[in-house]
């Protein structure tokens, strides 16, 4: 029996919890038709097979039709829905992982125009900030018919096997109800703090109804909107008292904050940048206070933060729900004593903010997750070991390396700069993204651990790469900054990356074209701000930086709002010319007839990149398949067999922005699905 606080099992009720780990529940965005199939199977049953304790699906499965997902949720008010997670929670048990569900009704954090167009219901006529729907006030048929709705939920989870199932009450309908902001009511279920929470004690004594006594039944809420005029870290306490003295409940997921609006949302759950488990110790008061199993996640990426979480008794069972998307194999390395080797969350919000824009949940880090179906996240050995020959040693020439190696290949990698990470190196400059830096740290350590061969220092061209004698050659140079764009004046602009790097000096009244919407410009614009200089930040979209999602744009909004940076949508950069010792920057518009000028110091264009090739093309003609990539192979898993030359000595491959400018994500992917059947 180990020692480690993470390891020791957990009684809940009676249920054992064979570890102190845990996923809480949060929307992948798997759905197919509102019912988790098989891709949201096999998301939960590979992290269940690798030693987690308790997988908490669905963050917020909708138990009533006039709660329509805004983002591809769990429809848990169809009868259908139990199959499919009967199928899901037995596969998972298999492995020793208990499974829940989390059951919520929106309220007015959804939209009317969507699924059935039915109102968006509240506890008031209160807009969310961030889903702009109008509600309906709830009437008393509405609030009895939604209860019922709940209490049918829970009685599908039941049949289908769930070792339990946790209510949500932070930003839907059950703490629109709780919250004065939100609750105009009058009569039973609003005025004060008793007729605020009977929504939620009729919920519970209605699931109780069905469920019975013994089936577990938690809740995750807000303990302090920290929002004026919210509720209080007094209010939240008491309802956590009330909560625990009602009987119904067997945990508290304690979170802090409020999710109406992008910022708060990213309060409530930290991205990159951003401090590390800091409601821990709030969750940890509430659990003193009442002294009820107590769960809670946010930002716990590390086993050291998660570890002290248990052992210091400030949680029962702790979150570690976007580290597992990161690396799905925690417990069982933790278990091998590999917890070095654990691929770290860097915090990048890639998964969560794909959602909240339509999208299913992805990793920036491992691209396995969310595609369990058709990538592997523990590569298999390859029959025949072969010479593979990588030229850069970014995120995709990493990728590539370490999947290689995995495979048994013998793995030399040539590099033009003195260290690894490409772009990245130069993203983790800011010091509110250095977190990324460990997508190449990880990388690097796990090639290093398996043998790979690193030259530094090497501009390799083709000469360099035949004279190590390849079978399979994978050009993953990158791309270099593109900043011609103009009708006039290219000479006179630099890019995001020159000020990133040092390389030129921030002016002191500077217009930044963005036309690209990624990191680079407002990364540029943060470096420039901070020395005291005037900026303004041009795009020709309808809203700024359109490649970085909500979340992740809250930092850095933050920071230049605070630096008074001005932003400026739907313009765009026509020409540049001297004016004296200044420059007069002229702005078009996409929509006809108009100008701007703009007399500034410095122009910063952000444009993209384009793919530093040259060797890729040195290379193409000695090579079998002339660097010809089979598409339908590609994404069925097939090994590549084009053979177009065949007096061609080694196969060509390129990955990642040495194709087009992509991101992160999109090298690492691309390095994947190729070399996993190298």
């Amino acid at each position: 029996m180990s020692n480690d606080p993470l390891l020791q099992p957990y009684e809940l009720k009676h249920l054992t919890l064979k570890n102190r780990l845990m996923i809480t529940s949060h929307e992948p965005a798997y759905p197919e038709d509102g019912m988790p199939k098989e891709r949201y199977r096999a998301y939960h049953a590979e992290r269940a097979r690798a030693g987690v304790a308790l997988t908490m699906t669905a963050g917020s499965a909708s138990v009533a039709r006039d709660s329509p997902p805004v983002f591809n949720n769990i429809l848990a008010w169809k009868d259908e829905v139990v199959g499919w997670m009967k199928q899901l929670t037995d596969e998972c048990h298999d492995h020793g992982c208990a499974v829940m569900i989390q059951l919520t009704h929106l309220g007015r954090r959804t939209r009317w125009d969507k699924a059935d167009w039915l109102p968006v219901v509240s506890a008031s006529h209160e807009r969310e900030p961030s889903h702009k729907a109008f509600p309906k006030i709830a009437e008393d048929w509405d609030i009895a018919r939604i209860i019922e709705d709940y209490a049918d939920a829970a009685e599908r989870m039941k049949e289908a096997g769930l070792d339990g199932i946790e209510l949500q009450a932070y930003g839907h309908l059950m703490d629109q109800f709780w919250s004065p902001l939100t609750n105009t009511l009058e009569g039973p279920y609003g005025g004060d703090l008793d007729n605020r929470l009977r929504f939620t004690f009729d919920t519970l004594a209605a699931i109780r109804e069905r469920v019975g006594p013994d089936f577990i039944v938690g809740i995750r809420y807000t303990g302090d909107e920290d929002l004026p005029g919210g509720l209080t870290k007094a209010d939240g306490l008491e309802i956590s008292r009330r909560l625990k003295a009602c009987g119904m409940i067997d945990f508290l997921n304690v979170i802090r904050g409020h999710i109406d609006t992008d910022a708060g949302l990213t309060d409530v759950i930290p991205v990159q940048g951003m401090r590390s488990a800091p409601h821990l110790d709030f969750a940890g008061e509430v659990r003193a206070e009442t002294k009820i199993p107590t769960f809670h996640a946010a930002k716990i990426q590390d086993v050291a933060t998660a570890r002290h979480a248990i052992a210091s008794g400030k949680l029962d069972m702790v979150g570690m729900t976007r580290a597992h998307m990161a690396d799905p194999h925690i417990v069982a390395k933790i278990m091998r004593g590999e917890e070095d080797r654990i691929r770290p969350c860097v915090g990048a919000n890639y998964c969560l903010d794909r959602i909240y824009q339509g999208g299913m949940a992805l990793c920036l880090h491992n691209p396995a997750t969310g595609r369990e179906l058709e990538q592997p996240h523990l590569v298999p050995q390859a029959g025949t070991r072969r010479r593979v020959v990588i030229v850069g040693a970014g995120p995709a020439g990493l990728e590539a390396a370490r999947v290689c190696a995995e495979r048994g290949h013998e793995v030399i990698v040539h590099e033009a700069a003195n260290d690894p990470g490409g772009q990245v190196r130069l993203t983790a400059q800011t010091k509110r993204r250095h977190e990324m830096i460990q997508l190449v740290q990880w990388r690097f350590e796990e090639c290093t651990r398996m043998g790979v061969t690193f030259r530094f220092h090497s501009v390799a061209d083709a000469d360099t790469v035949q004279a190590d004698a390849p079978d399979v050659v994978i050009v993953a140079t990158g791309g270099l900054p593109h900043t011609e764009v103009l009708e006039e004046g290219d000479a006179l602009v630099v890019s995001a990356w020159d000020i990133l790097s040092g390389d030129v000096a921030p002016g002191e009244n500077v217009l930044i074209y963005d036309d690209a919407g990624d990191y680079a410009a407002l990364q540029a614009a943060e470096a420039i701000a901070a020395t005291g200089a005037k900026v303004e930040l041009v795009t020709r979209d309808r809203n700024i930086s359109s490649e970085v999602m909500a979340m992740s744009l809250t930092p850095a909004m933050r920071e230049l709002q605070k630096r008074d940076v001005t932003f400026t949508v739907t313009w765009k950069l026509d020409a540049v010319r001297r004016d004296g010792n200044a420059l007069t920057a002229t702005l078009g518009s996409d929509y006809g007839g108009v100008t701007r000028e703009r007399r500034v110091d410095q122009v910063v264009v952000n444009h993209g990149t384009r793919p530093l090739d040259d060797v890729y093309f040195e290379l193409r003609p000695a090579s079998t398949n002339q660097g010809e990539v089979d598409y339908e192979a590609l994404v069925e898993g097939r090994a590549q067999e084009v053979r177009r030359n065949p007096e061609g000595t080694y196969q060509l491959f390129r990955i990642g922005d040495a194709v087009a400018a992509r991101n992160t994500h999109a090298a690492v992917y691309d390095a994947l699905r190729l070399c996993k059947v190298l």
